[in-house]
């Protein structure tokens, strides 16, 4: 079948799904001004405003193998007309670089893509040219939210080109019920268009309007219990304890075992594994890590526990000083970080304290693990802080990296009684939780 045939094909196929999407009556076009106004840290000095003020890319937490997830949304694509193709191909390679050494997810949420929309299957083709090895490699899965017939046609078209390895690591969801088995449905922004399109296509094939079932209350957690559950439950329950069980475990084991390992927290874990462990963990049995041979998987535990706590350990209140962080002058950076912290509960500051030394450590063998804290706060920066509402808009990933980098960095400083020069006044608190790491 020749190229134009395909083109043909394919736009048959488009129309087909905008009719059906009119018969949903889901097909809406997106208003810019509403996309850019749901983040609000985007400015006009972002290097892509032009294409992320449409809302089209996200990045939000990790999956449930401790992989960064990054979402394309089809139905955040203006008219063609509106978007230069180039640039919105440049802008896919800036957000990617910034993870394409960590493993990653993607999910293209393929809902609203359009005759008017839709780039041409040349620049598709070029674009998935574009995406070399270093963009592939560690891209462990790509999730296909809502396929249609106009999917098929493009693996018609693109399957002389895509290897049978990278073709494995394509998954299919019909519903969103589907992808949310892999995914935090927290921390995932779905366009609110793609959840409408998905609750009518759901009530569509069930053949019957959806029924109001109640959800039940919470089933209150169990007295071993170590995921999920705030740091005071567990302080409760270990005798008073500051540090949680599975910090100093994973802390502890990988200050003996990890800290030359390459890539330390950038790998993914066995999902398998990483549930049988949190389970033993949840019934107070023991876990011994030798037993499974990986370092990566207790780094992959320690960012699951901090993901899962009910309010982020640097605590929702402080989101927006942190964001704040790149309006600060350089050279008091430190400070503010150092005030920020003032404002952290006892037993948050105690624990951070704890975390944020022993990826200092970390961050110390860099030459061997590769792990700057740099590399280490573009890991955990969505682990230590996320708002209250909604995910993390892609424009804040930026000042939450940095002021994670900048603990990092400068831990002794930032969690140091006084430091000369600093005027700022310390407080009996902080003098009082700046005595040796417990």
């Amino acid at each position: 079948m020749s190229g134009l045939d395909f083109e043909e094909l394919a736009e048959i196929e488009l129309q087909k799904d905008e009719q059906e999407a009119a018969t949903l009556g889901t097909l809406r076009r997106p208003s810019v001004a509403t996309t850019a106004a749901e983040d609000q840290a985007l400015g006009l000095g972002h290097p892509f405003y032009d294409v992320a003020r449409h809302g089209i890319l996200q990045v939000a937490g990790d999956d449930h193998f401790g992989r960064r997830v990054i979402t394309f949304s089809c139905c955040r694509l203006p008219p063609s007309h509106e978007l230069n193709h180039k640039r919105l191909l440049e802008y896919l390679k800036y957000t990617l670089d910034q993870y394409v050494e960590n493993d990653y997810t993607l999910v293209y949420f393929h809902y609203g893509l359009n005759s008017l929309n839709k780039p041409s299957l040349g620049w598709l083709q070029s674009a998935y040219k574009e995406f070399d090895r270093k963009y592939k490699k560690n891209l462990k899965a790509l999730y296909v939210v809502h396929p249609t017939n106009f999917i098929k046609v493009l693996w018609g078209i693109f399957k002389p080109f895509i290897s049978h390895k990278f073709g494995n690591k394509v998954t299919y969801f019909n519903y969103l019920s589907e992808l949310w088995e892999h995914l935090r449905q927290d921390q995932l922004r779905v366009p609110p268009e793609v959840v409408r399109y998905d609750e009518k296509l759901r009530n569509l094939h069930s053949g019957r309007p959806p029924s109001l079932v109640k959800t039940p209350p919470p089933r209150p957690p169990l007295p071993t219990q170590q995921f999920g559950v705030s740091l005071q439950y567990l302080r409760d329950k270990n005798k008073g304890e500051f540090i949680p069980p599975v910090l100093r475990a994973t802390v502890t084991y990988l200050r003996e075992k990890g800290l030359y390992t390459e890539g330390l927290f950038r790998r993914s874990a066995s999902a398998q594994t990483i549930r049988e462990i949190q389970r033993l963990y949840n019934q107070g049995k023991p876990v011994n890590f030798d037993d499974y041979g990986d370092s990566h998987v207790p780094a992959v535990i320690l960012k699951a526990f901090l993901r899962e706590l009910p309010q982020p350990l640097m605590t929702f209140e402080a989101y927006e000083q942190i964001l704040g962080i790149t309006s600060v002058e350089s050279s008091l950076r430190v400070a503010h970080c150092r005030q920020v912290l003032r404002g952290l509960p006892e037993h948050n500051y105690v624990v951070l304290r704890y975390l944020v030394g022993f990826l200092h450590t970390v961050s110390l063998e860099s030459l061997r693990n590769k792990m700057t804290s740099s590399n280490l706060a573009c890991v955990f920066g969505l682990n230590l802080i996320w708002p209250s509402q909604g995910a993390v808009p892609l424009s804040a990933l930026v000042p939450l990296n940095l002021f994670t980098e900048l603990l990092i960095e400068y831990y002794e400083r930032v969690f140091s009684i006084q430091v000369p020069g600093d005027p700022s006044p310390t407080s009996a608190k902080v003098g009082q939780l700046d005595a040796p790491t417990p």
